[in-house]
């Protein structure tokens, strides 16, 4: 599929760049001319994502977030959330609703809510390597992109 547009962000792991990325994701979708159900359920995978790399992937320091997203023909917006962190020892109990290893003040919904909200969710991670997050969502082409 045609990439139309591109961005690249990288921060660090603080607690305030998550806003940061929410407010980029959603000024870049905006190209597409999304609704604001939209534009809400993409901030909120993002900072789902970010919050993740945040807590989990560097829990006692300060690490590096890659966030990539390209707009390609058809509608179609692609996120990319990438850590080089600590990993996920099991992908798949991650996966699951309520499990956390965050404590008890984390709800352990983050992939479950960024699954419901994109159209795809693909995680792969590597213990002591970090953690990479793909979600894509289609947006409804109202107007022509240039």
């Amino acid at each position: 599929m045609k990439i139309i547009n591109q961005i690249k962000l990288e921060f660090p792991s603080l607690s305030a760049n998550e806003g940061f990325a929410r407010s980029a994701a959603a000024c870049f979708a905006a190209q597409l001319d999304p609704t604001l159900e939209e534009i809400g359920d993409i901030k909120t995978a993002v900072s789902e994502a970010v919050t993740n790399c945040i807590v989990h992937a560097y829990p006692d320091t300060i690490g590096k977030i890659v966030l990539r997203m390209k707009l390609c023909e058809g509608g179609l917006l692609e996120i990319n959330v990438r850590d080089w962190g600590c990993g996920i020892g099991d992908l798949e109990q991650a996966m699951q609703p309520m499990y956390t290893t965050g404590g008890e003040e984390r709800s352990g919904m983050g992939f479950t809510i960024m699954e419901s909200f994109m159209d795809t969710l693909k995680v792969r991670s590597d213990r002591g390597k970090g953690t990479n997050v793909s979600m894509k969502r289609y947006i409804k082409q109202r107007k022509q992109l240039r």
